[in-house]
Order: C-alpha cells, then structure tokens, then sequence
C-alpha cells in the first residue's frame, strides 16, 4: 500500500488495530479518533468502523462506533463519549471484542518499545496476551480494578482508621490475580523470547543473539506454582506496607514489573544499545509474536508494517519481506514502492492511498496498467 505522507495510509491500519483491540496505537483517548471537520462541523459528531472477518469458514461482522453526546445545561460546550461494540450485530463488552481479530502492528516509533517508558513495555505485553488468552484479559481488567480500591484505601490510611480485614481483602484479591498476570506475563516472555532470540541472530548476521528478560516487581525466585507465587507476593506486600502507607499507592504488583532487552547476555539494548540494534530487536519481537499467536490460536494473525522498510538496510529489508511472504496475510505501507523486489509484488495487492481513498493498482506508479478500481473511502469522512 503505497502514497505520499499524510494521504491516509497510517489511519487505515489505525482502523485494523482498533477494531482488533478497541484501543488505537496513536492515541489513548477514544475522542481524537473522531475526524476533526465533524468534530467542528456536526451537532453530534461521530466515527464508526465496521468489518468482516472469516475465520475458517465462519464470517463474522465487527462494528465500533463512538458518539460525542451533549451533556448538561450547556449542551453546546460539554460532551460526553459513548463507545459501542458490535460483533454480529450484538452489542459486546471490549472484553469480548478482543481476539476476534488478531494483528501484530509494527510502527517506526516503536523501536522505542526497547529504550521507552516501563509502562510502554507493559502495555505491549498486555495487548499482545489479551489477543490470545480471554482469561488473562479478564484476570488483567480485575487486578486494576482491585489496584484502584487498594490505592484509594492507602490514600485514606492517615485520614481515618483503616480496618485491617478490609486492607487484608483486597491484598488478597490483588495478589490473586496478580499472580494470573505475572504467570502468564513471565511464560509469554519466555515462549516469545526463544523464537525472537533465533531471528534476531539471523538479521545480526550471526553477530548477536538476543535474550528477552521479564522482571516481576516481587522476587518469584524459581517458584512456578500458584500458591508459592501467591505466597512470594504476599511477603512482598507485607514488606512495603510501611512505605505504602506513607507514600499512598501500591508499590509491589504486574503494574510495576519490566521487560528488558539483552544482546549477548550482557548488554542491555534500553541502555546501550544503538537506534540500529534497537530497531533490530523490535523487527525480531514482531516476527516472533507471529509465529507465536499462531501457536497459540492456530490462525495466522494480520501483520500491519507501517514505512518499516525505508529505515532498513538491504539485508534486513531482504529478511523481513523473505519472513512475510509465508504469513497469510500483510498489509505494508510505505511512500516509495520501488522499495519492494517485482518478484515480491508477484500475486500481492497493489494499493494507492490519495485523499483518503484507496485504489488498487496493477504495476507500479509510471507503469501504464492501472485499473483505477476503487476499494473503499476511508478517512475522510466519519464513516471508515
């Protein structure tokens, strides 16, 4: 999918992610998503996404929609946003939405997956599980719903006399999925960790082999069971209790824990690594969350690449599209498609984005066989 910058090609795997996740990897509020000239414009401003999706040989139909609704006496100044979900035309939770679609996204800005903030590294993990194990998903919404209690309680430790049996209910709650979390965080890591350690030598040119590192916030030692897990964390708890109570917020749980990635089990890439390695590490993680959330789902996810190609050297721009011509479905955008080998473009989808509209081509720009079928608008209007 090929066309100059700022025609739309980024917003169309913005639409595939959200429908997928419910959350969109640009922004973490919903309200931006709604176009701006409706948002200005329209009384009652809103964007909706609609798919199909066939899985085997069932099909089924996803629908988001988000609604800036008036609120209030001043109608014209204050909204609130409604979000609703719809997969064959019943309404659903996110809950229940995420893993009817899975897609692995790679975006430039994620090279700073490596040297970003903790909470980046977390979320990935988080969206990477919740495509793939519903329980995790559930278990995850649950443990930040207790850590929310949990917080307000120690705020008002100082303020008022805290029962011990209420602190005592929801550390125990907190430490029951918890443990869900991190168990599930910890063996995703390894699982992931071996596939990207093995691609990762090969796009080093055998120079470096990559380790990925998951670091609990409390020291499960080589514990694999539950209740020793539950039993570690605990200890934990009651060991910061003082710091918590004076500082008011949690200090020991999956909400604080790390992922590091290592070349050569030393070298730390967050810290020392170049934009080069980094890049490198990333490229090796998505492509091992391919073959990984094929594993675990037995389908094939869809691989979203956005202007990838064009921060790559020739070795590693000839490796990753080598790795994507045996997964079922990509879609590649970038603004020079001469990038691409023709025998690579042989039976691939030939997309043009221009004004929000997409168009597909047969032969590349300055090739004279153009079909000028149009596909779909997408972007410019509310509706994509």
């Amino acid at each position: 999918m090929h066309g100059e910058n700022a025609q739309g090609k980024t917003n169309l795997l913005e639409a595939i992610y959200y429908l997928a996740t419910s959350r969109s990897p640009q922004t973490v509020s919903d309200r931006e998503l709604i176009n701006w000239i409706a948002d200005k414009q329209d009384p009652a401003p809103y964007a909706r996404l609609a798919t199909e999706v066939a899985r085997g040989a069932r099909v089924r139909q996803v629908d988001i929609a988000l609604q800036k609704e008036p609120v209030g006496a001043h109608a014209a100044q204050r909204f609130r946003l409604r979000k609703q979900i719809r997969v064959d035309q019943a309404a659903r939770r996110a809950l229940d939405l995420v893993g009817q679609i899975n897609v692995v996204l790679f975006r430039p800005q994620d090279v700073d997956l490596v040297d970003g903030s903790p909470g980046g590294r977390r979320r990935y993990l988080d969206v990477t599980l919740c495509q793939v194990d519903s329980n995790y998903c559930r278990s995850l919404s649950r443990y930040n719903r207790v850590l929310s209690e949990r917080n307000a309680l120690l705020k008002q430790w100082h303020e008022r006399r805290v029962d011990p049996d209420e602190m005592a209910y929801w550390d125990q709650q907190l430490v029951r999925y918890g443990v869900t979390v991190v168990t599930a965080r910890r063996k995703a890591v390894g699982e992931l960790g071996q596939r990207a350690g093995e691609l990762h030598y090969q796009l080093s040119g055998g120079k470096e082999r990559l380790t990925l590192i998951y670091q609990p916030s409390f020291d499960p030692g080589d514990e694999e069971d539950t209740p020793a897990l539950q039993a570690a964390y605990q200890a934990e708890l009651k060991r910061h209790r003082a710091d918590e109570t004076a500082r008011g917020v949690t200090l020991v749980g999956p909400h604080r824990d790390e992922l590091r990635f290592l070349v050569n089990g030393e070298i730390d890439l967050g810290i020392y690594g170049s934009r080069g390695q980094q890049r490198t590490a990333v490229i090796a993680l998505k492509l091992a969350e391919v073959a990984w959330m094929r594993q675990r789902t037995g389908e094939w996810p869809i691989l979203l690449l956005d202007e990838v190609l064009a921060e790559l050297d020739v070795h590693r721009r000839n490796f990753l599209l080598a790795q994507v011509n045996g997964i079922e479905q990509t879609l590649i955008t970038t603004t020079d498609p001469h990038l691409f080998d023709p025998a690579f473009l042989d039976g691939t989808w030939l997309l043009q984005v221009e004004g929000g509209r997409v168009t597909e081509r047969q032969g590349l720009p300055g090739q004279d066989q153009f079909d000028g079928a149009e596909i779909k608008p997408f972007g410019a209007a509310n509706d994509s």
